[in-house]
């Protein structure tokens, strides 16, 4: 029994669906496609086309893909539930495997078990019943050495995909830190720069207090000068006026003494 993890309308017309591929097996239409396995690189792995038809020869197109661990079955549908259930009939035997809906709403994505892909090498008839509105199908010829074809491109592809990513992740790693070491080195330079101008600053400060100092030392010693000076001459004035006009009285003998001669 097939479980979905998706209910509702979409998913019980799915389970329908399914359960009628499985119950009526042997009148499921006969494969009335096959293909050549053409594997296409891309940018992290290859896949390959299959078309497959049903009574009204509608195609529905799905594509095999690996990376070379993996195999996905990817698919367009235009209603599909986000994640679900679901198998797919490999000579008349079901497979079930996880559906996943990507980003866009009409793109699903089925990583298929290594039974699945064990079944998937042996050939056959493919056989889906949910993928359109009638069960699809295509023949399997040559299916193991398309399989091998496309997990070894995909294994090699993911493995340039890889290197590339790593030599990018490897520069982009270098020119950060050529960057990191670069704005290191720009602050030191700045950081030296800039004591470098504070001790010049600071040495022409001490150098003009020292100037400032040395001028009102100057500009004291000078005025002092001129105070001496100034005094000097109020005393050298003054002496000359007490001469002028005070003049030194003259002095006598003390009286009351006669000396003969």
């Amino acid at each position: 029994m097939i479980r979905y993890l998706v209910p509702g309308v979409l998913a019980a017309a799915m389970s329908a669906g399914a359960a009628m591929a499985a119950s009526s097996a042997g009148s499921a239409p006969a494969p009335n496609s096959m293909f050549n396995w053409i594997v296409t690189p891309d940018e992290d792995s290859c896949h390959t086309d299959i078309e497959l038809l049903g009574h009204s020869n509608d195609p529905a197109v799905i594509s095999l893909s690996s990376d070379g661990a993996t195999v996905q079955l990817r698919f367009t549908k235009d209603q599909m539930p986000s994640r679900a259930f679901l198998a797919i009939d490999i000579n008349k035997k079901p497979y079930s495997n996880l559906l996943t809906r990507l980003e866009n709403p009409k793109i699903g994505v089925m990583t298929l078990s290594d039974e699945t892909v064990s079944a998937l090498r042996k050939g056959g008839t493919l056989l889906i019943a949910w993928l359109s509105e009638e069960p699809v199908s295509a023949k399997l010829t040559g299916s193991e050495q398309g399989i091998n074809d496309l997990k070894v491109c995909g294994a090699q592809v993911n493995a340039q995909y890889r290197a590339q990513v790593a030599a990018k992740q490897e520069a982009q790693a270098r020119a950060e830190a050529q960057a990191r070491a670069d704005k290191l080195a720009a602050e030191q330079v700045a950081l030296v720069r800039a004591q470098k101008e504070a001790a010049e600053a600071q040495a022409q400060q001490v150098a003009e207090q020292t100037r400032r100092d040395r001028e009102e030392a100057e500009a004291k010693r000078q005025q002092q000068a001129e105070d001496e000076a100034q005094a000097r001459a109020e005393a050298q004035r003054q002496q000359e006026y007490q001469q002028r006009y005070y003049p030194p009285r003259p002095t006598y003998p003390p009286p009351g003494y006669y000396r003969p001669y």
